[in-house]
């Protein structure tokens, strides 16, 4: 029944789609998404300005009428919703609904913002507790949702096509997973795409929806599940070889992407071996050490760190694609190197001095004192022989050579051979499936590529379709709610930052501020060093921290405050 549900919903999406040419305005309105609001990690506590006239419904007949710049709070207490206006406190059970009214501000501008955020989130709210806490779901319009969404995926100051090509990309994601079956359709983070607040000046993102209201990106006939990622590495993938279960589409292919290659602004991270065998970063030179021993021909030589030693370094390719060609995705490291070592050696033992049988009549001589046995002592470096060795790239050559860049031991890695060293270089920063927003950006800044052009190289067999865009209607107020406003209650300030102790620092710690980030964002706090650690709780701008140490990815530090302790990524961080 609720794949049929979907189903359902999916034919309407594409009912929708009756390929206007573009320009043409749809005379119905766009669809809606709802969208979970799972970045602001919210626990009991919600504090709300509400731009426009709101109805708050709960319960089979509960409403009430909120006035333009209405300041309100809800918290939940025993697991109930109490909402708090203008000194008055309402019992609103399970669920509050904050529904927008018809007034003088279009449905684009109405909408709530939420503290300690600036911004408009453009929709209807609904409140429900989830586990003891608060569950945000926002309910708007896909035109007023691709604002929050295109600036922050990419950039403001991205080339106006690139933007073109990722309101579009957007718009089909966030489209097709829409599931009526469900109590939202995506969440505000990367795990679906990043929704933020509103604000009216981002004037490029907001011409870029506009010139491609309505479109979406189709395949076969329905509506394609449009992947796209900060950077491919200069090839791009396939779902399945990142989703298991990931279904065909013409959509994708694995390509060569010279653009995102080209783009000086795409994350690369590079390694230099010298061929002299020097300065090898010491966990690669861990690994090498291990997989040297494992051979027979080191059986006599001390297998400890401080015994061993690469002299050179004659051949390096990399091998074993993950998937079928033309995949460029290698998985092992083919290294050829000489190496020397040391052995225990125990000097020779001195011959005892020669003795006689005495007389039977003679002096009796003493007994001859014992011969001290040499202790065994460490040879000078000896040459041990040349040795060609297959490593695994990932994850372990790759994080010691700090080629990481994502986590997700899925880079595109490149052995250049040079005189007098080898360099490898990694790219690719997230999945590599679909538009690659750095290509993206090249293509339209560099080669003066339309969207169209610039979503038929990532999506090849696509097709372009319009779907509804047209903007929303909203009812009109209740006439008798209508009569009885209120005054405005007063608004949370932002939260209060944790307290840093910086009397005593230990041995090597520094002081550092989140400051990477937006006024409107969060940086997570994790309980490992990757993006797959268990979000421990969500940092403001300005948080000083205790960085302790660099983590065994760079990309990393493990850092406190008074209060808490974990992991963030060392880029979102400024010294002090």
């Amino acid at each position: 029944m609720r794949n049929l549900r979907r189903a359902l919903c999916l034919l309407l999406c594409l009912l929708m789609l009756p390929g206007l040419a573009p320009g043409e305005q749809a005379e119905q309105p766009a669809p809606n998404i709802r969208v979970l609001l799972r970045r602001l990690a919210l626990t009991d506590r919600i504090d709300l300005t509400l731009s426009g006239a709101f109805t708050a419904a709960w319960g089979k007949e509960g409403r009430m009428r909120l006035p333009d710049g209405s300041r309100i709070t809800v918290q939940v207490r025993d697991g109930r919703l109490i909402l708090f206006y203008a000194g008055a406190s309402l019992d609103c059970g399970a669920s509050l609904n904050l529904a927008r009214e018809a007034g003088i501000r279009p449905a684009s501008a109405s909408g709530v913002t939420i503290a300690p955020w600036d911004g408009l989130y453009p929709g209807d709210l609904r409140l429900t507790v989830s586990g003891g806490q608060l569950q945000p779901v926002l309910t708007l319009s896909v035109e007023d949702y691709l604002p929050g969404v295109v600036p922050y995926e990419m950039s403001e100051d991205f080339p106006l096509e690139a933007l073109k090509a990722q309101a579009v990309c957007a718009r089909t994601y966030a489209l097709a997973r829409v599931n009526p079956a469900r109590d939202y359709d995506v969440v505000d983070t990367t795990n679906d795409q990043v929704f933020r607040p509103v604000h009216n000046t981002r004037t490029r993102t907001a011409q870029a929806v506009a010139e491609t209201a309505g479109l979406v990106v189709t395949s076969g006939g329905a509506l394609a599940n449009c992947y796209y990622g900060a950077s491919n590495g200069g090839q791009t993938e396939l779902p399945a070889h990142v989703w298991s279960g990931a279904e065909a589409s013409r959509c994708y292919a694995i390509a060569d992407d010279p653009y995102d290659l080209e783009n000086p602004e795409s994350p690369l991270r590079r390694a230099v071996l010298r061929r002299d065998g020097r300065d090898l970063p010491a966990d690669f030179l861990a690994l090498i050490r291990e997989a040297v021993f494992a051979q027979p021909e080191m059986k006599d030589f001390v297998p400890e760190a401080d015994a061993f030693r690469v002299d050179g370094i004659s051949a390096l390719t990399l091998t074993t694609p993950r998937f079928d060609p033309p995949s460029r995705l290698m998985t092992r490291m083919e290294i050829t190197l000489s190496v020397s070592g040391k052995q225990w050696v125990t000097p020779a033992t001195p011959e005892p001095p020669l003795t006689f049988e005495p007389d039977d009549d003679a002096t009796p001589t003493p007994e001859p004192t014992a011969t001290p046995v040499p202790e065994r002592k460490l040879s000078d470096f000896m040459p041990a022989g040349s040795f060609t060795l297959s490593l695994p790239l990932f994850p372990a050559a790759v994080r010691a050579l700090g080629l990481s860049i994502y986590g997700a031991d899925n880079e595109i890695i490149t052995a250049e051979a040079g005189e007098n060293a080898f360099v490898l270089t990694a790219g690719r920063y997230g999945h590599g499936v679909g538009m690659s927003q750095r290509g993206a950006q090249w293509m339209a800044a560099k080669y003066g590529k339309s969207f169209r052009e610039i979503l038929e190289f990532y999506y090849p067999g696509m097709q372009l379709k319009k779907a509804a865009a047209g903007m929303a209607a909203l009812p009109t107020p209740d006439a008798v709610l209508a009569e009885t406003p209120g005054p405005a209650a007063t608004p949370t300030p932002r939260p209060t930052l944790m307290p840093v102790s910086t009397d005593a620092l230990p041995e090597g710690a520094w002081l550092a501020a989140v400051e990477g980030i937006a006024d409107d964002s969060t940086l997570n706090l994790r309980a490992e060093p990757a993006s797959s650690g268990e979000i421990l709780m969500r940092l403001y701008r300005h948080q000083l921290l205790v960085v302790l140490e660099t983590c065994e990815d760079p990309a990393w530090v493990h850092v406190r405050t008074d209060s808490a302790e974990g992991y963030v990524m060392v880029s979102f961080l400024e010294k002090k």
